[in-house]
C-alpha cells in the first residue's frame, strides 16, 4: 500500500491511500468521530481539514473569539446574499477553518437546547432521537466542573460553571429574573430546562476547551489515526451508488484516497451540502446547470437552512462594566497579566455570561426565546461586528434575544462547479408571520426585563431605543435594520425520510447512497432552541455508536 509522510502537531505520521473511515472536516463533529472510530485500534481512520493547526494564542484564549471572528487564517468568512427580511443587508457568516472548526472560534456557551427539540426530531420521522434517547449521550460527553471546583461526570468535554468569576453586574440580572417570576437556574443553565441563570461554558483551567481539545488531541498519537491539515476536499468519489473515497487538493496537488467502509461528511451546515452538490448529489436542475454528473437527484440537499437571528439592546450603566476593562489600555494590561500569570480574569471567560431559554408569555407551553445579558456594550459598532476589545467608551451593557425556533428557511447552493468558490447562502429571515410575531414578543420581553425595578437600579439613562415604548411596526423595522445572525446555521442536510425533505435517514446515511453519512449540524431535523455546538457534538457521539455497533 502506498504511503506518504505528513507532519501534524510536531509528529511525523504516515498517510495511506486507503482507510476504513474518511472523515471530512475536523470540526465539532469530526473530532468526536475521529476519536471514537479510532479508539479500538482496529480501524484505519483519516480526518481531513481544510484549515491548519489550532495551536494559536487567540484560539486558546477564551475571549479571543473577538479576534478570530474575522481572521482569515482560521475563518472561512462567508457572506450571505442580500436578505429581504433584513432590509437587503448581506450577513456575515463566520465558520471555523481550523482544527476544532467553529468550536475553536465560538463564544463557548454550552447549551443542549430544550427537551422538546429532540422529541420534534423523533417526530420528524427519526426513531431513536427523542429527549430520552439523546440525554444519555449528553451525559456521557460531559464533565461538569462546578463553581466550587467539584467535578461531576467522566466525559471528555469540560463544561465549566464560572459564575463566581462573572462580572458583578450579574446581580442585577438575577434580581430581575426573580422579580419577574422566571425560573431561576444555578449551575444548570442550558441542560434542557427552561430558565435563566449563569451560562455554562467550555473552558478548562482558564483556556478554551474545543472539540479538538476534548476529543481529537487525546487520540492524536494513535498509529491508526491520521490528521491531514491544509487539505481542501473537492468532491466525493463513487462507483455507481457506492461511495469509495474522496478527492482533495494540498499544496496545489490533486490527490485521491479511498474508503474501505465509509466516508463521513462533517464539514458543517454550509460546506457539507456544498460538497454533496459538487459531488453530484443534489437537485437535478442545479447540477445540470453547472455540468455536474448526477449521482443522486435529491432536491432537499442544501434546502431547509435554519439559523437564529437576534438583536442587541444597549444600555448605559451607573457603575463600571467590562467596558472599563476591555476598552482601556490599563484595563487590558491588567487583564492580560492576570491571564498570563494564573489563567484568571475576564480573558478566560465569554462575554455571554447570563441568560437561558424562557417563554415570552405564560400562554405558551414551551420556551420560545433565548436571552443574553452581557456586561459590556459596543453600540458604536456596525451590526454584525464583534470587536470585543473596542467597547463603548462609557459603562454599558447589553440585553439581547433571539427566537428559539424560527420557521423561516433558506438554502445553500453551489455558485459554480469550482470547489474553491464560496457557495450561495440565502437565509430568508423573517419570511413567515410567526417569525415576525416572535420579534415583537422578544422585544416586549426585553422591555419587561429592562423596566423591572432591579434593572432600573442599574440603568443610568433612557436607552436610544426603548422596546417598551415603541409600537409593533417600529420594533419590527428596528429589527430589520439592526438584527444579525447568531451564527447557528443548521438543517441543510436534514435528517428525515426523503419524501419529507430528508437528505439523510435516522442513522445519518445519505438516502440512496451506500457508504456515505453526514454527521454535523446540517443533519439537524430542526434547529435546536439554543446554541448548536453541544447538540452537534452529541449527534456525532451517537453517530459513532451507530457506526461501531454496525447499524446500517
Amino acid at each position: 500500500m502506498n504511503e506518504e509522510n505528513i507532519l501534524y502537531d510536531g509528529m511525523r505520521i504516515k498517510k495511506l491511500t486507503s482507510y476504513d473511515y474518511i472523515i471530512v472536516g475536523a470540526g465539532s463533529a469530526g473530532c468526536v468521530l475521529a476519536n471514537r472510530l479510532s479508539e479500538s485500534g482496529k480501524n484505519k481512520v483519516i480526518i481531513i481539514e481544510a484549515g491548519g493547526n489550532d495551536d494559536r494564542f487567540w484560539i486558546k484564549t477564551p475571549i479571543g473569539y473577538g479576534k478570530t471572528f474575522f481572521d482569515k487564517a482560521v475563518n472561512w468568512r462567508f457572506n450571505s446574499t442580500p436578505d429581504k427580511g433584513l432590509n437587503n443587508r448581506e450577513l456575515y457568516v463566520p465558520r471555523g477553518k481550523v482544527i476544532g472548526g467553529s468550536s475553536s472560534i465560538n463564544a463557548m456557551v454550552y447549551a443542549r437546547g430544550a427537551k422538546d427539540d429532540y422529541n420534534d426530531w423523533r417526530g420528524a420521522g427519526n426513531p431513536g432521537w427523542g429527549w430520552e434517547d439523546v440525554k444519555p449521550a449528553f451525559e456521557e460527553i460531559e464533565r461538569h466542573v462546578g463553581s466550587n471546583g467539584d467535578v461531576k461526570g467522566n466525559g471528555p468535554l469540560i463544561v465549566s460553571d464560572r459564575q463566581k468569576e462573572y462580572h458583578p453586574l450579574k446581580r442585577f440580572f438575577s434580581a430581575a429574573v426573580k422579580e419577574l417570576g422566571f425560573p431561576s437556574l444555578n449551575g444548570t443553565t442550558g441542560l434542557g430546562d427552561e430558565g435563566l441563570g449563569p451560562y455554562l461554558i467550555n473552558t478548562r483551567n482558564g483556556l478554551r476547551c474545543s472539540s479538538a481539545d476534548a476529543f481529537l488531541r487525546p487520540a492524536i498519537r494513535r498509529p491508526n489515526l491520521t490528521v491531514l491539515t491544509h487539505a481542501h476536499v473537492t468532491k466525493i468519489l463513487f462507483d455507481g451508488d457506492q461511495t469509495n473515497g474522496i478527492e482533495y487538493t494540498k499544496n496545489g496537488k490533486l490527490n485521491r484516497i479511498y474508503s474501505e467502509k465509509e466516508v463521513i461528511l462533517s464539514a458543517g451546515a454550509i460546506q457539507s451540502p456544498q460538497i454533496l452538490q459538487l459531488s453530484g448529489i443534489g437537485p437535478n436542475e442545479l447540477l445540470k446547470k453547472h455540468n455536474i454528473n448526477i449521482i443522486k437527484n435529491n432536491y432537499n440537499v442544501g434546502k431547509n437552512l435554519q439559523d437564529h437571528v437576534g438583536i442587541n439592546y444597549y444600555y448605559k450603566a451607573n457603575e463600571p462594566t467590562l467596558n472599563s476593562v476591555l476598552g482601556t489600555r490599563i484595563g487590558q494590561l491588567i487583564a492580560g497579566l492576570r491571564f498570563l500569570v494564573n489563567k484568571s480574569g475576564p480573558l478566560t471567560l465569554s462575554v455571554n455570561q447570563m441568560g437561558g431559554i424562557v417563554r415570552s408569555s405564560n400562554d405558551l407551553t414551551r420556551p420560545d426565546m433565548q436571552l443574553y445579558f452581557n456586561p459590556l456594550s459596543y453600540s458604536t459598532e456596525v451590526a454584525g461586528k464583534r470587536r470585543l476589545t473596542k467597547p463603548d467608551p462609557w459603562p454599558g451593557f447589553i440585553l439581547s434575544f433571539n427566537s428559539c425556533r424560527p420557521t423561516s428557511t433558506g438554502s445553500v447552493t453551489i455558485a459554480s462547479d469550482d470547489p474553491f468558490s464560496a457557495p450561495t447562502i440565502e437565509f430568508n429571515y423573517l419570511s413567515t408571520n410567526k417569525d415576525c410575531q416572535d420579534v415583537i414578543a422578544g422585544a416586549r420581553l426585553i422591555g419587561r426585563i429592562q423596566n423591572s425595578s432591579a434593572m432600573q437600579a442599574l440603568i443610568k439613562s433612557e436607552p436610544v431605543f426603548d422596546p417598551s415604548k415603541e409600537d409593533d411596526e417600529t420594533i419590527l423595522a428596528d429589527f430589520r435594520e439592526r438584527a444579525g445572525s447568531v451564527y447557528h446555521p443548521s438543517c441543510t442536510c436534514r435528517m428525515a425520510p426523503e419524501a419529507d425533505g430528508g437528505v439523510v435517514d435516522h442513522q445519518l446515511r445519505v438516502h440512496g447512497i451506500k457508504g456515505l453519512r453526514v454527521v454535523d449540524a446540517s443533519a439537524f431535523p430542526n434547529i435546536t432552541s439554543a446554541n448548536t455546538n453541544a447538540p452537534t457534538i452529541m449527534l456525532a457521539w451517537r453517530a459513532a455508536d451507530m457506526i461501531l455497533n454496525g447499524e446500517g
